[in-house]
């Protein structure tokens, strides 16, 4: 089964929306999906990131899966309890790889399919000793983990690399640091960018580039694209508004001595020094200008 789901995660690779759709398709038919069946093939990472495709048949169907092997985890998990993790072969994972006191799977959340997941929910703590930055790992935590399937140990190593790379960063608690710790949690929990959580958890962008990103950077790709329809909109009206011209017979074409013109002022020079004057002749198109 997981050889059948990865060869399907590479055909989605470089896919058509067409051929991604149809991909899907036979993804959202696939039987018995685990945790651990998910994991191992990566489907559940590759499907999680076509969220935000920009082609909506794409990002609905994506979304569709998403939430229905979300609900098949969830129900696994609390069909067991959460006293043991099942890998690919079927057999318990190893309870001494866990940390003590540290849950793999959610506490309390699991029992809850629509409550988010939170440090709280979990029984998480900071594990760093000092109170501000306990606080602050929690707060990344709480953005990781809302609509995440991924153990509680996982997500919390991801929050203390992110919190250590911010500490690193301004060696303090002071202003900047949590101004920084603020913005990325703001953005990690964006309910329109789960391919960033994804990423993040998954390991796929490591916690020290993850600091370092600015709002931009940590956009999703929609609202990249959107941004730039803004940029370029604006760009192209203060366009327009340069361009606009009066018209006037106050000059003379030295082309065609005809008297229709269309003029415009800019200062070029120093602010001391008068404006230049551009004009051009709307009856044969010449240009001249002068100050």
């Amino acid at each position: 089964m997981a050889a059948e789901l990865k060869k399907l995660v590479k055909e989605l690779q470089g896919a058509s929306p067409t051929e991604v759709c149809n991909i899907l398709s036979v993804l959202k038919d696939t039987p018995n999906v685990n945790e651990a069946l998910l994991r191992e093939s990566k489907a559940g990472l590759a499907v999680g990131k076509l969220r935000t495709h920009t082609t909506k048949e794409v990002s609905e169907l994506a979304k569709e899966i998403v939430k229905k092997w979300k609900t098949a985890v969830d129900k696994e998990k609390a069909r067991t309890g959460g006293s043991s993790k099942t890998v690919a072969n079927g057999k318990p994972a190893d309870k001494k790889t866990s940390t003590p006191g540290t849950p793999l799977t959610p506490v309390g959340a699991s029992a809850k399919q629509d409550a988010p997941r939170s440090s709280k929910t979990d029984g998480v703590k900071g594990g760093i000793g000092d109170t501000t930055r306990d606080k602050c790992t929690e707060l990344i935590y709480d953005a990781l983990s809302f609509d995440s399937s991924a153990p509680v140990e996982l997500i919390l190593r991801r929050a203390q690399a992110i919190e250590k790379a911010v500490h690193d960063e301004f060696n303090s608690t002071d202003g900047q640091y949590k101004a920084k710790i603020r913005t990325l949690f703001v953005n990690l929990k964006d309910k329109n960018n789960p391919s960033l959580r994804e990423n993040v958890v998954s390991g796929e962008l490591a916690a020290e580039r993850f600091s370092k990103m600015t709002s931009q950077d940590m956009a999703s790709e929609e609202r990249k694209a959107a941004d730039q329809k803004i940029r370029e909109a604006n760009f192209h009206n203060s366009l327009s508004a340069a361009e606009q011209q009066a018209e006037t017979d106050g000059f003379q074409c030295s082309r065609c001595k005809q008297r229709k013109c269309r003029y415009r002022q800019a200062q070029t020079r120093s602010a001391d020094e008068p404006m230049t004057t551009f004009v051009t002749c709307t009856n044969c198109g010449n240009k001249w200008k002068f100050s």
